[in-house]
């Protein structure tokens, strides 16, 4: 390639780095491919894909880039990203060359002008911007417009989200589609990623080059020399936790204990702590400033661990992280072969763990919930908005299309890309343009998620080389024995555990209880059913904040209930040891503050009876929970609401669940009375809450029949 002979620009692009790096005048050298791409970026204004390994140095190309176009009087460099909280290290680094970073996201939307009027004067060298962005309305329409046409560099960082045959495909990133599509011509792109396979990296590479020639791919090996990869099979979480409390000191410098879900890494966490580590946990409920406070405290070796679900996945960057142990399997092995990249970056060796469980498939089920909905659905909701007239937000939308919100908004933005909706001021609105359900595409990526957990499943048994499995998984052509693994150099992971380490994890994972939040206002959009209730719910009609023993999510709890819970499970009277933990929850629940044992101040009014919620599928399991927890609290047991034979299905939005919902109960005769007769609280039992409308209609019939309060007290909460 000519632009591989220009020593000048080479030498350039070199002390830049230099820069970068905090070694001015030093020896830094970019490496070849990263040359290379900056080459074709600079000089030739081309398109470029580079699918390399975790720590290569891909932000080392744009941020290269950038100051060398921005001495040609290049526009600013625009970074799409799903990773601006966890940029800034490179952003600090940036600066140390010289190069200033703003960022617009949700959290700053009253800077954007100023950001905007700063790039216009040519203060700004980088913007960077989430692919959420990207979606909204004033942005999209009146920014957007404005930065696509003077922008000097794009830059769309983990790529492999443009694509849906990826493993982590986001919808906001399709919108990227129309905008390379309307880019000046010269603007050249670089997409960045170290998780694409053969698959991905063709389709990336070819909406890259849409209408601007073919896209340059470079591609490079994703061996990690420093990683040493093993597997412990344990018969159960109790004795993965304690494998991990007995094992956390040995794995070197500090690292990352990654969970399936919020509910594990919050047990995991506190058992820790328990134990005497320092261990912080990072989830998507964790509040932004803690979340900064744990990726300072990590980076700065004041913590062991994060005990972290994906919230904490790509771009975090540590280059001495040592070790990433996984409590339970993901579903992808591109995905876990991306969360263990974050370890090893900077040091010769890192240690990487799997510690697969049981439960770890039902797990993958329950959050399986991503797919496109059938063409069915996608059809009823084009009709309503063409028969709306007008916008309607996804709240308004969930009246007349049976799905959840997450994945009718995901199928939304998915027909805006495609020009079937747009989005706007309000909601959504119909284009009226033609729009055809590719059946074979969305049918093609279902059976590669299954494909995908088939692959994680052979990589926890395989006998081969563990480092070798997962760069086939990527296509990786150089693939081969790392001689490093479990499998190749023998086991190195000790799977014992002391008898005081399990002790503790098992009573860790038996103590039941969690909150569980009422619902305090009515859907949207109800009116449009028939149903004549909207806005807040009237405080005399609202359920109190309840108790469950666990969530189906976790480890602990959630690994006794789900075979209890699960379609098809046979009915029958409740296990001895389930009761005797709602007994511990309800005893606990009298002595918390606002409870209403005797010794708690301000204790509120104890209740006077025991109500169950009918249940079509587990009467005996309900009904027997109730009865039992009567008899023990030596509460009158005032029967179960009668079932008027609606139907609700579980996984439907809250509209429609409502509705379903709405006349399904009715308080019998002898109920009423006995409520009247017997002014106080209830406890409300049922076997699970999932969006918590159950418990809101039961709990506002009670009310509106007499009763002073409602508890309700479930088995299991969805998550």
């Amino acid at each position: 390639m000519g632009t591989m002979n220009d020593p000048g620009l080479h030498a350039e692009a070199d002390a830049v780095l230099a820069e970068l790096v905090g070694a001015p005048g030093g020896a830094a050298r970019l490496r070849e491919d990263q040359w290379q791409a900056v080459a074709a970026l600079v000089k030739e204004r081309r398109r470029a894909l580079v699918v390399q390994r975790t720590g290569w140095g891909k932000s080392a190309v744009y941020f290269v880039a950038t100051a060398l176009l921005r001495r040609r009087g290049a526009g600013p460099t625009v970074i799409v990203s799903p990773l601006l909280a966890l940029m800034r290290n490179q952003v600090e680094s940036a600066a140390r060359a010289g190069i200033r970073a703003r960022t617009i996201n949700s959290a700053n939307p009253e800077e954007w002008q100023d950001i905007h009027a700063e790039v216009e004067r040519g203060e700004t060298d980088v913007l960077l911007v989430s692919p959420e962005r990207l979606n909204s309305v004033d942005f999209r329409d009146h920014m957007l417009p404005k930065i696509a046409a003077s922008t000097g560099l794009l830059v769309v960082d983990e790529a492999h989200c443009i694509s849906d045959w990826g493993h982590d495909f986001r919808p906001d990133y399709r919108r990227l589609r129309s905008m390379l599509a309307e880019l000046p011509p010269g603007v050249p792109v670089l997409a960045t990623t170290a998780t694409a396979n053969a698959r991905v990296t063709a389709d990336v590479a070819e909406q890259l080059g849409t209408g601007a020639g073919e896209a340059l791919v470079l591609r490079g090996p994703l061996e990690r020399e420093s990683l040493r990869l093993g597997v412990v099979r344990l018969p159960d979480a109790a004795h993965r936790l304690a494998w991990v409390a007995e094992h956390l000191d040995e794995l070197p410098g500090s690292g990352i204990i990654y969970a399936l879900t919020v509910a594990a890494a919050e047990e995991a966490a506190a058992y820790l702590r328990q134990r005497g580590f320092t261990v912080a946990s990072y989830t998507g409920r964790t509040e932004n400033a803690d979340r900064l406070q744990a990726e300072t405290d990590l980076q700065e070796n004041r913590v062991k661990a994060l005990v972290a679900t994906s919230a904490l996945g790509m771009g975090f960057d540590k280059p001495d992280l040592g070790f990433v142990v996984h409590l339970g399997s993901p579903s992808s092995p591109i995905a876990y072969y991306q969360q263990v990249g974050r370890a090893g970056r900077g040091v010769a060796h890192a240690d990487v763990v799997l510690l697969p469980g049981r439960e770890d498939e039902a797990i993958w089920r329950y959050f399986a919930d991503s797919a496109f909905p059938p063409e069915e659905q996608v059809r009823r909701t084009l009709a309503a908005l063409a028969e709306a007239g007008r916008p309607l937000s996804a709240p308004a939308l969930e009246a007349a299309v049976d799905l959840r919100r997450t994945r009718l908004e995901m199928m939304l933005k998915v027909l805006d890309v495609d020009g079937a909706v747009r989005r706007v001021k309000g909601g959504w609105e119909s284009t009226g343009r033609p729009w055809e359900y590719d059946a074979e595409r969305y049918a093609w990526v279902a059976r590669q998620r299954k494909a995908e957990q088939e692959a994680m499943r052979e990589y926890a048994r395989t006998t081969g080389c563990r480092m070798e499995f997962l760069r086939r998984q990527l296509d990786d052509e150089g693939a081969a024995p790392c001689g490093r693994c479990d499998n190749c150099a023998g086991g190195w992971l000790d799977a014992s555990v002391s008898a005081e380490a399990l002790t503790g994890a098992v009573k860790e994972l038996e103590r039941p209880g969690v909150d569980v939040e009422p619902r305090r206002m009515w859907p949207t959009g109800m009116a449009a059913l028939g149903i004549d209730l909207k806005g807040r719910i009237p405080a005399k009609e609202q359920a109190a904040a309840g108790r469950a023993l666990g969530r189906l999510s976790d480890i602990g709890w959630g690994n006794r209930l789900r075979p209890l819970l699960a379609d098809g499970a046979p009915d029958g009277p409740v296990p001895d040891d389930v009761l005797r933990a709602a007994v511990t929850v309800l005893a606990d629940w009298a002595r918390s503050p606002g409870g209403w044992a005797p010794d708690v101040p301000d204790a509120g009014p104890r209740p006077v009876g025991v109500v169950a919620v009918p249940s079509a599928t587990r009467p005996q399991l309900v009904g027997s929970l109730a009865q039992g927890i009567a008899s023990v609290g030596r509460l009158p047991f005032l029967g179960t609401l009668a079932y008027t034979g609606a139907h609700a299905a579980r996984r439907s939005n809250s509209a429609q669940r409502l509705a379903a919902l709405s006349a399904a109960f009715a308080v019998p005769p002898e109920m009423a009375d006995a409520l009247a007769s017997s002014p106080g609280p209830v406890l409300l039992v049922d076997d699970y809450t999932d969006s918590g409308w159950t418990l809101a209609v039961a709990a506002r019939l009670l009310r509106l029949a007499g009763s002073e309060g409602v508890l309700p007290l479930v088995l299991a909460a969805a998550a």
